[in-house]
């Protein structure tokens, strides 16, 4: 795992949306197309405002959904499809957008973006670090051996209090307990992976994820054995990291 660490946040996403260009224009310019994965949440609002901005050719690029809770609509301010349709496919007219349907059957859902990415090798992933060090939805202790690619899950009271801290909902009764995420083993199925982890809020996640063992009730200490992984952090997120 390669990791970086930034004075600010906007250095942080700045830096992750070039490394992440960098990724994409190769696998373009070997491929002719690319696919990716982004994640949402508050971690990646720099580094999408930075990855927009680019000039790619994003009508080659297609893009893949992380995660959706299950039974919010896509006017909702927490959707997370809604996230991505203002903040990313709006602006850039990917090839392609395959969102996450969180208001039809999940299992359904499920085996059909699962059949979708499954056509081909996901190119680059964008992801973040929840603050019980999640990766996407898949909450302590994570699933690491499941083979599908997408899955229903319940989320943890530390995960659902989180979102109503980054002001997604008015109140903790409001924070759906399940939703619909890629699983580990897909995402680690990426050729290279980008991690933005900002805020001191997460700096023990960010610990945990990189100097403890690799083991599900740390969700993201798998980023460890991936062979292209790399993590941006800035002051706050990495306040626990030992020095090198």
């Amino acid at each position: 795992m390669e990791i970086s660490i930034f004075d600010t946040k906007a250095a942080m996403g700045d830096a992750a949306a070039t490394k992440g260009v960098e990724l994409i224009s190769a696998t373009l310019n070997e491929k002719g197309s690319a696919r990716i994965i982004l994640a949402t949440g508050a971690s990646q609002f720099e580094m999408l405002s930075e990855l927009v901005k680019t000039d790619l050719d994003w009508s080659k690029v297609t893009v893949f959904h992380l995660d959706e809770y299950i039974g919010i609509p896509i006017s909702h301010p927490a959707s997370f499809r809604k996230y991505l349709n203002e903040r990313f496919v709006e602006l850039v007219k990917p090839a392609a957008f395959h969102a996450i349907d969180g208001e039809v059957d999940p299992e359904g859902e499920c085996a059909r973006l699962g059949a979708i990415i499954a056509e081909n090798e996901i190119d680059v992933a964008f992801v973040g670090i929840g603050e019980n060090a999640h990766l996407a939805f898949n909450d302590p202790p994570a699933d690491f051996n499941t083979e599908e690619p997408y899955i229903v899950v319940d989320l943890d009271l530390a995960c659902r209090q989180q979102q109503l801290g980054e002001g997604w909902f008015p109140s903790l009764e409001a924070v759906p307990e399940k939703a619909i995420s890629m699983s580990v083993r897909q995402i680690m199925a990426s050729k290279a992976i980008i991690c933005t982890v900002p805020d001191a809020r997460k700096a023990e996640a960010v610990q945990k994820t990189v100097e403890g063992e690799v083991v599900p009730e740390v969700p993201a200490s798998i980023l460890q054995s991936h062979p292209q992984s790399s993590l941006f952090l800035d002051q706050g997120s990495a306040s626990l990291l030992k020095p090198e």
